[in-house]
């Protein structure tokens, strides 16, 4: 029997006690059935795959098509699903909950807010007004009662600000805040991920691994309770489309199909 909502929320809480999962990033309704199918216990969108699959750049999607987007996962697949909520599609601390509040009616189990302000001069919010809208996630959340997982993250190595001082302390913040889980995108050394496993403790942290990383045991050796991918699972599937559509307006040959999966094993899979 598919579970309910409150269900998918309390069993997505309940993984973050103990423990290390890996929270694969699928892009739209396939690629989530997909998932589950392989036997992932939840999933978490992605806002770069699911922008690519509408024709836009990461970033550039607009709130109405994200809601629209995680109602479609979640009732797509019987497993929880997490929302790359970007920076909430908001800059002011109650717009931000304003759009929160919309995003836990779709249905999701989770969502992150970041940090990130688009603008290159100035790639982060200060430090306050961080807190003030993670504070507004969290009271947004807290209002209807949804018990949605909420995650604070620190997009510093992603912008080029790669201080991991700065990073913990946003973090801490983060949690004080009420951010249940912590993320710091683009730590990759088992030092800077152990720093932030220890100071965020007892808080799990998410860790992002792409091309390449630490192994899922590797990363559950340091105290890494969870594991995303992002949009690596779609810049893959891309690859292998950008190839073959390369070689077929390129050079009039079509043996990069013959590397396609099964359609026999596709529709088996989606039966």
């Amino acid at each position: 029997m598919p579970m309910t909502t409150a269900e998918k929320r309390a069993t997505f809480r309940g993984m973050h006690e103990s423990g290390c999962f890996v929270l694969p990033n699928p892009w739209d309704i396939g690629s989530a059935r997909a998932l589950q199918h392989l036997g992932f216990k939840a999933i978490a969108s992605t806002s770069a795959g699911f922008a690519w699959s509408i024709g836009k750049a990461d970033n550039r999607v607009m709130l109405e098509d994200v809601l629209r987007h995680l109602t479609a996962l979640c009732g797509a697949c019987d497993l929880p699903v997490n929302a790359d909520f970007e920076g909430g599609f908001a800059h002011k601390a109650e717009k931000v909950a304003a759009n929160v509040a919309l995003a836990t009616k779709t249905g999701i189990a989770g969502l992150s807010i970041e940090d990130s302000t688009g603008d290159a001069a100035k790639p982060l919010y200060e430090r306050a007004f961080a807190v003030e809208r993670i504070k507004a996630a969290r009271a947004a959340i807290n209002a209807d009662n949804s018990g949605a997982l909420l995650t604070g993250r620190c997009e510093g190595f992603l912008v080029g600000q790669a201080d991991l001082t700065m990073v913990v302390d946003r973090l801490q913040a983060y949690s004080e805040a009420g951010a249940d889980c912590l993320y710091a995108p683009g730590i990759k050394t088992k030092e800077q991920i152990s720093a932030v496993v220890k100071a965020m403790h007892p808080k799990p942290v998410n860790l992002l691994i792409g091309a390449s990383g630490l192994s899922v045991a590797e990363a559950a050796d340091l105290g890494v309770r969870r594991i995303s991918v992002g949009g690596s699972l779609a810049r893959t599937a891309w690859s292998g489309f950008m190839r073959a559509a390369r070689e077929m307006a390129e050079k009039g040959t079509f043996t990069e199909l013959g590397n396609g999966y099964s359609g026999g094993e596709l529709n088996k899979m989606f039966s």
